[in-house]
């Protein structure tokens, strides 16, 4: 490796350590870089950052953020809530398994960890506490269980994802159907193991048919919003692009004239919020690309690929090699950040070790996705800890058994790619 690229390195870590925002590491090593080692002009970089936040591909992302906005100030978290409670609650740790599920179907409409943990936690973490739930599992399970918002379709990193890497967005998406099954599957299966001699925990009691019917009747239009997102992409009725715009609109016309939880005056604060929050993605985006465009004319990729080629031969053990280095990303850089910067740079690697990109996609979101639970960094940890009272010491701990559960999904979905190819060639969204 050149001397110029450990002192990029050096800068861009030196940045991280003092606190300073992500995007402004990027963009100021990306800025340093270009005045001392490159005899290009600063303009360059200029129309990097405009251009890539001229993408039409964005555009997803954007209104899925608005989507999730539009549910947590409205009721349909809170319905979809009490079916996932008809379904599981009875059953013992039901009040868990119904927190998981909840988690499952807000992610298969929001596209983030973030919005799940902030719209479930606050809501989930009291009501199981309150039925005698001990503090460390709950805690445990509703701070890893939104991962699910990344890992199940739609996903803001499989989008961004696909934005850098070409590959077909829905046949990402695909993909992401079977973890994050496994996900609920194996958390719902330790809850009942770990519930089922303990009698002092409260069971709901099992609702009759007529109360199924109507919890369910209550919950249809909640329970339409991710039928109609998948059903109009898959059937290819509409693009992604343009399910996030029919979700948002859906989303409104349902809590505004059906449910009549919003009212007018709240459609304001929404919209500003959601825009902050986009604005805050796409300062990152911006960052990361002109970072990423320093990276490409110093051929940083490149040298990186030579390096691994030299010392791996094995797609097994580079496989292992790219866990291992992503798990530890993911402790100190949000899935934005990690995508947009070291996309671009694992991408030359993929075909020397005949791994499919889309698989790759796949690996690395749910990497990332358990980043959001692990320290220093972990968001979702830092927001557990403020609904809860409690410091990140103990959060950490009370994740580790949910944390080993999507460990071991992450192993199996990496080791078997024909498991989760396996749907998208289906529906002939991959070779």
């Amino acid at each position: 490796m050149e001397t110029s690229h450990i002192i990029i390195l050096l800068i861009l870590l030196g940045c991280m350590f003092t606190y300073i925002p992500v995007f402004m590491c990027l963009f100021f090593t990306a800025v340093l870089g270009f005045i001392f080692f490159t005899d290009l002009p600063l303009l360059l970089l200029a129309q990097t950052l405009l251009r890539s936040m001229d993408n039409f591909a964005l555009v997803v992302v954007l209104f899925f953020i608005l989507c999730g906005n539009i549910m947590t100030a409205g009721s349909i978290v809170d319905k979809l809530i009490k079916v996932a409670n008809a379904l599981v609650s009875w059953l013992p740790g039901g009040l868990g398994m119904a927190g998981v599920i909840a988690c499952g179907l807000f992610g298969a409409i929001s596209g983030s960890t973030v919005a799940t943990v902030v719209a479930l936690g606050g809501f989930m973490i009291p009501a199981l506490m309150d039925n005698g739930y001990p503090e460390k599992y709950t805690l445990g399970l509703m701070t890893t269980s939104p991962n699910l918002g990344v890992i199940i379709p739609p996903s803001i990193g499989m989008i961004l994802y696909s934005m850098i890497s070409n590959v077909s967005l829905e046949g990402l998406f695909l993909t992401g159907f079977l973890p994050g099954m496994m996900i609920i599957f194996g958390a719902c299966t330790y809850s009942y193991f770990f519930f089922r001699k303990k009698t002092e925990i409260v069971r709901m009691p099992v609702p009759n048919f007529k109360e199924v019917l109507m919890i369910f009747k209550e919950g249809f239009w909640s329970l339409m919003l991710p039928a109609i997102i998948f059903g109009g992409i898959f059937s290819g009725a509409f693009t992604a692009n343009e399910a996030a715009v029919v979700a948002c609109v859906y989303a409104f016309v349902v809590e505004l004239f059906i449910h009549k939880s919003i009212k007018f005056g709240a459609v304001k604060n929404i919209i500003v919020s959601s825009a902050v929050t986009s604005a805050t993605l796409l300062i990152i985006v911006a960052g990361a690309s002109c970072f990423g465009r320093l990276l490409t004319l110093e051929d940083i990729p490149g040298a990186i690929t030579e390096a691994v080629l030299s010392t791996i031969q094995n797609p097994l053990v580079f496989l292992l090699a790219m866990n291992i280095l992503l798990l530890v990303v993911g402790m100190f850089m949000d899935i934005i950040s990690a995508t947009m910067i070291l996309g671009p740079v694992f991408l030359p690697m993929l075909d020397a070790f005949n791994v499919d990109w889309m698989h790759f996609g796949l690996i690395m979101t749910v990497n990332l996705a358990i980043g959001y639970c692990t320290p220093p960094m972990g968001v979702s940890l830092y927001i557990t800890g403020a609904i809860a009272d409690r410091d990140i010491i103990y959060i950490s701990k009370a994740v580790i058994p949910f944390l080993i559960i999507q460990v071991a999904v992450l192993l199996f979905i990496t080791y078997l790619p024909d498991a989760v190819l396996w749907l998208p060639g289906l529906m002939g969204f991959h070779d």
